[in-house]
């Protein structure tokens, strides 16, 4: 498995008025960081640039919504996740987030956009178990990537059952 992650246990918050946003390249690799990302994520912008937006990835969000976000936006469309963060101090915090390819002068997808809002505390709520459930899911196999197809079969069951798509399950929220 990976490297241990320092987690505080602390939640950190940012104004309701404030947008992270940030920009990469194809790869996911950081190409901008606003300052309110920079503050909130407790990263210099030396130590965004070039780096993987990962960076900010927390141990208990589930790798299958990643890759739902993943297979959304590289196939030209935008989506919208709820998303927990790890910031450089091992504080975590809670992004609703909009995340959108942009294209190149011959309309091929060049990197992507992020703008992360400040989440309503009760789509966090609701939200926060589905992940958990996920995570569980990931956690019962040995292979990360066979954990991953597990609990997207979950993640997919969960929003059939409810009769709706991944962006109506959480713009619902």
């Amino acid at each position: 498995m990976g490297q241990a992650v320092f987690l505080s246990g602390q939640e950190r918050f940012f104004p309701e008025d404030e947008i992270i946003v940030s920009k990469t390249d194809r790869k996911g690799k950081i190409t901008y960081a606003n300052d309110v990302f920079m503050s909130v994520s407790g990263y210099a912008e030396t130590e965004l640039l070039g780096k993987p937006h990962s960076i900010v990835r927390h141990p208990e969000m589930p790798r299958c919504v990643f890759k739902l976000l993943w297979d959304t936006i590289e196939s030209g469309k935008e989506i919208f996740a709820y998303v927990n963060n790890r910031a450089k101090s091992g504080d975590n915090y809670w992004v609703f987030a909009h995340v959108t390819p942009w294209l190149d002068a011959n309309r091929s997808i060049a990197g992507y956009h992020s703008f992360r809002r400040c989440p309503r505390r009760e789509a966090v709520a609701a939200v926060a178990p589905v992940y958990r459930q996920l995570l569980a899911v990931e956690a019962q196999h040995d292979d990360p990537k066979r954990g991953m197809a597990a609990a997207t079969e979950v993640l997919l069951d969960v929003l059939k059952g409810q009769g709706v798509s991944y962006d109506r399950f959480v713009l619902s929220l």
